[in-house]
């Protein structure tokens, strides 16, 4: 297993913000994975890190990255595959075997232990859907157990996972037999569909922004706030989505703590509403960052 120390993390998250880490796992099994689950007292588990904001100050703690667990098996229509395989590829994988389901995961970058910790869904699909089982580490017991779809709790964006006792490993999916045909042009229509509502990485951001509200939309209510014309030194609001913030090239951690901490003010004076991030900070936080952090998560608890 690759184990670095002293990592800087910045180029690993799609934000390109981040310091250095005490050390940096990299488990390319299931079996060096529940070793360090075993092993280990304290650590945080990551996939793509697409949706979090590293501190600029760095993380005095162990990092665990999921992305060399690369393992998919198709047997028929059920697919077996651990926690960090890219949801794209499993998605192309899925198209090429005529199995229908995973469409909307193509325009994901995260992992499917991201995917199916947060039910991810789109296009009116979402991992609930086709789940059928998972192989989790109960952290209490240490041990491996197994839990169905009924079992996992799945509701918008949760799922049992977010209790914090479990850690996926692997799951099962039993998709449906298509036409390629049918689902290249599902995959094509998603692609292009999320080309125009999310900046692509080439823009470094760490997809959205706010959760939404019940019954509304965070975009719409950072939108008519106003904030797509918040643009500051390093940072600023996608402008073709009020719900995004790009790193324009030179980001640190408070510039987007900043950032964020604008555009929840905007939209609180303009409607009352207190939006909630959705992206999860982590690390060492300066005592300006402290102090963004509790008006954003309403607790100075590392998130």
């Amino acid at each position: 297993m690759l184990i670095k120390e002293d990592f800087e993390i910045k180029n690993l998250t799609t934000f390109k913000i981040g310091g250095r880490v005490k050390k940096l796992y990299l488990p390319e099994n299931l079996e060096e994975f529940t070793k360090l689950l075993r092993d280990l007292d304290d650590y945080i588990i990551l996939g793509s890190c697409s949706d979090v904001l590293f501190s600029s100050n760095g993380y005095n703690g162990n990092v665990i990255l999921t992305t060399e667990m690369k393992n998919f098996d198709i047997k028929g229509t059920k697919i077996i595959a651990d926690c960090g395989v890219k949801d794209p590829l499993a998605s192309q994988k899925a198209g090429e075997a005529s199995l229908g389901g995973f469409e909307f995961l193509i325009g994901l970058p995260g992992t499917l232990g991201g995917a199916v910790y947060m039910n991810a869904g789109a296009h009116g699909q979402c991992i609930a859907d086709v789940l059928t089982l998972c192989c989790l580490f109960d952290k209490e017991n240490k041990e491996i157990v197994f839990k169905t779809k009924e079992e996992m709790d799945f509701s918008y964006r949760h799922s049992i996972l977010h209790e914090g006792r479990f850690i996926l490993l692997s799951a099962e999916f039993d998709l449906k037999k298509l036409p390629q045909e049918d689902i290249k042009g599902l995959m094509d229509r998603n692609l292009n569909f999320r080309k125009t509502v999310q900046p692509s990485l080439k823009e470094p951001n760490a997809g959205s922004v706010f959760k939404n509200p019940e019954n509304d939309s965070a975009g719409r209510l950072l939108d008519k706030a106003g904030v797509k014309s918040f643009d500051m030194p390093n940072v600023k609001v996608w402008e073709k989505h009020a719900n995004f913030i790009v790193n324009k090239g030179n980001a640190s951690s408070e510039d987007v703590l900043e950032l964020m901490v604008k555009m929840y003010q905007a939209v609180k004076d303009t409607y009352t509403i207190e939006l909630k991030p959705e992206i999860i900070f982590i690390g060492n936080k300066t005592e300006k960052e402290e102090e963004l952090c509790n008006i954003l998560y309403k607790t100075k608890t590392q998130k």
